[in-house]
This record gives structure tokens, sequence and C-alpha cells, in this order.
């Protein structure tokens, strides 16, 4: 069986007990099959890689050969954390969509599009990240790092949304203003929204599952994961306008959405005013004439090139930073290691 088929085979389970829960507090049928519907619908779709990767690291840091190696009881509490991130970022996309408008995720409807939900979405979010703390106190409550997991998501969940606010209020869809965008803006909200709870948060979570809670040790993941979580992004911008639809499996829409992503904010540092003003007036329109007037500048400034020199130096400065871990108290190389692999010159 794949890690993956065992991971969801787990989820079930937890849609289970949080059903019991809510039997607990006498709520009526219409209610439970809503909230099971929803659970369904939002968390286990996407490609799961945040809630296995607590998985896989918590094996490395243990010294096991592969995941099937964790005793039942084991896995079952190690998937558990996994499946608390994947609440988590179906608590943000089920919210992010609304906020967004979007149309799809994850190939079908936005759960706000789904017949008779709509706005019913928004408390539906809230009991997605509400089910987080349910299974936390049920399963870890007893733990000596229960404090520890509690405090991590409660931190992580916050930045996740400062990094979002500050991207709404940069880049909003219906109002385009390019002297709001900077290089630095844009590092702050792509750390801060996405770095954090999809890199940082996977490893700190197997690693007080692991016993290993040093306050050096979890710096020293952080130093790593979240210059890597940087750079995954910025390959994500990357990838949205050099990528094909085959690679990427979708049309790209960044220019068209008016995202603060590192291409534009790379070519507003590097145009001169002719450019500048062709990208003022055609960014962020729902135009393939502008788009494409936007792309042949990116063309120009070689953006391609610059970012081609950009991968190389952030990996190069990982690969030297993790060279440099200490191992002493129990963390290891190798977690680092299989993040940056699983990232480097990726191409969808």
């Amino acid at each position: 069986m794949s890690n993956r088929q065992k991971f969801l085979d787990e989820f079930p389970v937890l849609v289970e007990e949080l059903t019991a829960v809510l039997e607990g507090y006498g709520m009526p049928k219409e209610a439970i099959e809503w909230y099971q519907r929803s659970l369904n619908y939002n968390t286990p779709g996407g490609k799961l890689n945040r809630g296995l990767s607590v998985v896989d690291t918590y094996a490395i840091l243990k010294g096991y050969k592969s995941v099937d190696d964790l005793a039942a009881e084991e896995y079952k509490k190690v998937a558990l954390l996994g499946w608390c991130i994947e609440l988590l970022q179906a608590y943000f996309l089920v919210a992010d969509d609304m906020m967004d408008k979007s149309i799809t995720r994850r190939g079908q409807p936005c759960w706000y599009r789904v017949d008779n939900v709509n706005d019913i979405a928004i408390n539906d979010a809230f009991m997605l990240e509400a089910a987080i703390y349910v299974l936390l106190k049920k399963h870890f409550k007893q733990d000596s790092y229960y404090v520890d997991l509690l405090e991590l998501f409660h931190d992580v969940t916050f930045q996740t949304e400062l990094g979002q606010l500050l991207d709404l209020i940069t880049a909003p869809e219906d109002h385009v203003d390019l002297s709001k965008f900077s290089l630095a803006k844009h590092s702050f909200i792509v750390i801060f929204k996405t770095a954090y709870y999809s890199f940082y948060l996977p490893v700190a979570l197997a690693m007080f599952a692991a016993g290993i809670n040093n306050e050096k040790d979890l710096k020293q993941a952080q130093d790593v994961l979240i210059p890597l979580g940087e750079y995954f992004q910025i390959q994500d911008d990357y990838l949205d306008c050099f990528g094909t639809p085959e690679q990427i499996g979708k049309i790209g829409t960044d220019i068209q959405d008016n995202k603060c992503s590192w291409i534009v904010n790379k070519a507003l540092q590097l145009a001169n005013a002719e450019q500048r003003k062709i990208l003022d007036e055609n960014y962020g329109r729902k135009d393939a004439a502008c788009e494409e007037k936007c792309k042949v500048i990116f063309n120009d400034l070689a953006i391609e090139k610059h970012y081609k020199e950009y991968e190389e130096k952030v990996a190069e400065d990982l690969k030297a930073m993790i060279a440099n871990i200490d191992e002493s108290r129990g963390f290891k190389k190798e977690v680092l290691t299989a993040f940056l692999e699983k990232v480097y010159k990726r191409t969808k």
C-alpha cells in the first residue's frame, strides 16, 4: 500500500470521531450530515503533501527505514497530526476561495458554490479549524508536548493570516496599483502565507512527537525551512508565467489576476520608465492582449534568466546551511535534505 493510501485510510476514522462529538452535543441528524459532507468535500482532496510530510519526517527522526516500520498506534497518532494540518489547509482554502471569488478548487466547485452552501461556508471554515483542537485534545492531552502542539498551531495560523492580510491589501483583484508592490513585500507575504504552515509546521509537529523539542533544533529547522518555503512559492510564480499547462495542470492566471508575484516584482525592479508604463497599463487586466504585453516585457528583461540565477543561489545557500546542522541533540539533516530534493528544480 502506498504511503498516501495508508494516510488516506485514517481520515474516515477522524470523521467518525468528530461525528461522535456532535452526537454527544445532541446535534440533529441534518447538521451532523452537513458537517460530515464539509469535512469530506474540503479536506482529503489535495496532494496531501503537508500531512504526509509529518509522517515522513517522524520516520526519519526516529530512525525507521520506512513509514511501514511504525507500530500501528504510533502511526495513527502521527498521521492524526498530519490530518490536523490538512484540516488547517481546508479551513484556509474555504475562506480564501470566498475572498477571491474563485470558481473551482481541486477540480470541483469551491465549497461556497456548492448548491445551498453559499455563506454557510464561512461557518464551515470555522468548524474545519475547530476540529483540529477537538482532535488534539482527545489524542494528545496526556502528552508532555500537548501545549507545544496547541501553541504551534495557533502561532502558525496567525502568521498565515498575517500573510493573507498583506496579500489582500497589496494586490486586490479589482484595483491595480503596482506602486504597492515590492520584492520585500512579496517576501513577507510568501513567508507568512505559505512557508510557515507548509514547510515549518509539518517538521515542527514531527519533532515534538519524536521528542526533539530543544529551541536550538527548532530554530535550525526553521532557518532552512522558511527560505525553502519562500523558494517553493517563487517557483510557483515562475511556473505560472513560464510553465506549460501540461506541466502545471492549469493555465497560469497570475498576470490577469493582479497577483503580487515574484515575476512582476523582479520586472518592476529592473524596468526602465517605458517598460514600467506598459506594466502599469496592462498588468492585472482581464485581457489576453494585455497579458501578452506583460510577457513581452518579462522576456525583454530576461526574467527567466534572473529566476534561474536565484534558484541556483538559494539551493547553494540551503545546502551549505544543511551541511552545518548540529545533529548532537537528535535532529537530523536528512529531514531538510528530503524537503530540498522534493522542491529543487521541480517542474509542476
